[in-house]
């Protein structure tokens, strides 16, 4: 049987859900059929999608491919990284996991690993938005 050439990974933030797939390449990522750089509108998110190869120093070897939907672009990027970080940890999923130089350690330290649990609240009865209440008015 020949060896699996990809891994793939979900990756959750706020509404937003993104499927992971990374394979070995070049460092090409493409999000929704478009370049990473056309889709998300700042750089500054672009950066914060790319932390965990960059941590794992792997930013110019694997190709990474993702459908994401739901949510804003802020959440779409958490939700990527996340995607993209615990591909890595299937990729890496051979080696000792206390050793210094596995993924895990490393993607651990920085924090990557933590699905970051903070959503919407829902809207309550009675008010306007999740805690807003209407205007008081005396007379």
């Amino acid at each position: 049987m020949s060896k699996e050439n990809f891994w793939t990974a979900t990756g959750r933030r706020k509404r937003s859900v993104a499927q992971v797939k990374i394979k070995n390449g070049s460092g090409k990522i493409i999000v929704n059929g478009k370049d990473v750089n056309e889709y998300m509108p700042y750089e500054t998110l672009v950066m914060d999608l790319k932390q965990p190869l960059t941590v794992t120093n792997n930013e110019n070897n694997f190709d990474v491919d993702v459908k994401v939907s739901g949510g804003g672009f802020s959440g779409q990027t958490g939700a990527i990284r996340l995607g993209i970080t615990r591909a890595l940890l299937k990729f890496d999923g051979n080696t000792d996991p206390n050793s210094e130089t596995s993924y895990r350690k490393i993607l651990k330290v920085n924090g990557f690993i933590t699905r970051d649990p903070r959503s919407k609240e829902r809207k309550k009865p009675g008010l306007k938005k999740a805690r807003r209440a209407p205007q008081f008015s005396k007379r």
